[in-house]
C-alpha cells in the first residue's frame, strides 16, 4: 500500500480562496455570481488565467481536440500512468462561483502546496479543466469528457449548436481553445472531482465532507400531448379535449411515481411549453420532458415504463393522443471502491466529519469513471443552493474539501521519500 501523507500535510486555504475570487472576476455576472459560458470569449479569458497560474506552478500544459486543458506536473517515474484531478471552470448564465471552478482550482493548489512542501510523487499528477461540463449552451452537459470517454463522437459533439445556430467545433476554433491532441488518448491511473454539493444534505447534517459512493443515473422523456384547440369561454366542458389538463394530470403521476421509490428517487419536468398559449385557447398540444433520476437502473426502468403506461391511459381516458421520446440519459455510477476509501480515509486522517452521498447531479467524474478509477469529494454549499448567482460556500468548508482532495490524490500518486 502506498504511504498515507502525515495529517499535518494540508493546502494554503487562503490562496485557494483568493484564486477562486479573482477567477470569478471574469464573466461576472449581475447579482454576484458568474455568466462564464462555454466557448465564450470569457471562457476563454478564464483559460488563459487557468494556463498561467499551472505555468507559474511549473506544469506543461496539454490541450485536446475538444479543447479539454491538462496540467502536469511530473512525477519521479516516467513509466507510471498520472493521478488526474479537476473538474470544470464553464458556468450557468447565472451560475455560482464554485460550481466547477472549486474542483479545478482545489486542484490547483494540490500542485501549489507540493512545490511548497517540496515533495515529489512517483506518478505524475495531472489537473484538468473539462470543456462544457454545464452543457447550458451546448447540450448535452459534461460533453467533451463524454467524448473523452468514448460515448459521443467527436464529430457529433463539433456539430451540436446554441440558441444562436453556431456549432461547438467552429466556436472552440473562434476563442482559440482547440488543441491538436486527439481526444481520449491519454491513459489514467485514477481520477479525482472535488465538487460543491448541489444539495442541502451535508449543511443539514452539518458535516464536513461527502464521500460520493454512488452517481444518480437520468432519464429525459419528452412527452407530446395533442388534444384539440378551441375557444375557453364557448365549448362545453364535455367536449372539450384539453392537452394542458391532460398533461397536469401526467404530472401528478411522474410525483407518485418518484414517491413510490423513494428515499433516493426523484421525478419532475423542468421544460414545459403548452400551444398556443393564448389566455383564451383551450391547448391543442403540451410538450414536457419529464427527468426521472435514481441510483438504481432497475428502478429508472421501473419509472420510464410507467410513465408510458400510466400517461397513455390517461390520455386514452380523455380522448387525447401522446408520443413519448427518450432524448437522453445515462446509467447509474458506482465509483472505484479503492479511490473511494482513499478519500474516506484522507476524511479521517484530517479529522474531518463525513458521510456517504450518492450525487443527484451529473458531473464529468461520471463519464471518467467508464474508463479510470474514478471517486468524488463534495463540500457543503449554503441551503444547498447551486446554479444560482447567490450559491455560496465557506472558505473552511472550501479548505476541508481541498485538504481532503489532496490526501487522497497524493496519496494514490506515492510519495516519494
Amino acid at each position: 500500500m502506498p504511504a498515507a501523507p502525515a495529517a499535518n500535510l494540508t493546502i494554503n486555504g487562503d490562496r485557494l480562496w483568493d484564486s477562486l475570487m479573482e477567477m470569478a472576476k471574469i464573466g461576472p455576472g449581475i447579482a454576484g455570481g458568474n455568466n462564464r459560458q462555454t466557448l465564450t470569449d470569457a471562457d476563454a479569458e478564464g483559460r488563459a488565467l487557468f494556463q498561467t497560474w499551472c505555468e507559474d506552478a511549473g506544469c506543461t500544459m496539454g490541450l485536446d481536440q475538444m479543447g479539454n486543458m491538462f496540467a502536469r506536473r511530473d512525477g519521479t517515474d516516467p513509466d507510471a500512468l498520472p493521478v488526474y484531478v479537476g473538474s470544470h471552470l464553464d458556468t450557468q448564465p447565472t451560475g455560482g462561483k464554485y460550481d466547477g471552478v472549486l474542483g479545478v482550482l482545489g486542484a490547483l493548489e494540490i500542485i501549489r502546496s507540493l512545490n511548497d512542501l517540496n515533495i515529489k510523487t512517483k506518478h505524475p499528477i495531472v489537473v484538468t479543466n473539462w470543456t462544457n461540463e454545464e452543457g447550458t449552451r451546448f447540450a448535452p452537459a459534461m460533453l467533451s469528457s463524454g467524448v473523452f470517454a468514448g460515448v459521443h463522437t467527436q464529430d457529433w459533439a463539433y456539430d451540436r449548436t446554441d440558441a444562436d445556430g453556431k456549432a461547438f467545433g467552429s466556436e472552440l476554433e473562434r476563442i482559440g481553445w482547440k488543441g491538436d491532441e486527439e481526444v481520449g488518448a491519454r491513459k489514467m491511473h485514477a481520477f479525482f472531482e472535488l465538487h460543491i454539493e448541489q444539495g442541502p444534505i451535508l449543511e443539514a447534517e452539518k458535516t464536513d465532507i461527502g464521500v460520493v459512493t454512488h452517481g444518480q443515473g437520468l432519464s429525459w422523456t419528452q412527452v407530446t400531448i395533442t388534444g384539440k384547440e378551441a375557444h375557453t369561454g364557448s365549448t362545453p366542458m364535455p367536449m372539450r379535449k384539453n392537452a394542458g389538463l391532460g398533461m397536469a394530470r401526467v404530472l401528478e403521476r411522474v410525483d407518485a411515481i418518484a414517491w413510490s421509490h423513494k428515499p433516493h428517487a426523484v421525478g419532475a419536468a423542468g421544460q414545459i411549453n403548452v400551444y398556443p398559449n393564448s389566455r383564451n385557447v383551450i391547448p391543442g398540444k403540451a410538450v414536457f420532458t419529464v427527468d426521472f433520476r435514481s441510483p438504481e437502473l432497475e428502478v429508472i426502468e421501473d419509472m420510464e415504463r410507467r410513465l408510458r403506461e400510466e400517461a397513455t391511459e390517461i390520455c386514452e381516458q380523455m380522448g387525447l393522443s401522446v408520443e413519448f421520446e427518450k432524448v437522453g440519459g445515462f446509467d447509474p455510477v458506482e465509483f472505484d471502491a479503492g479511490c473511494v476509501t482513499a478519500v474516506r480515509n484522507a476524511a479521517d486522517r484530517l479529522g474531518y466529519s463525513h458521510m456517504n452521498l450518492i450525487s443527484g447531479a451529473g458531473h464529468d467524474a461520471c463519464w471518467i469513471n467508464q474508463v479510470a478509477p474514478t471517486a468524488m469529494v463534495m463540500c457543503p454549499c449554503v441551503d444547498g443552493l447551486s446554479h444560482n448567482e447567490a450559491e455560496e460556500i465557506s472558505k473552511d468548508w472550501a479548505k476541508a474539501g481541498a485538504d481532503v482532495l489532496f490526501h487522497a490524490v497524493v496519496e494514490t500518486a506515492e510519495i516519494v521519500e
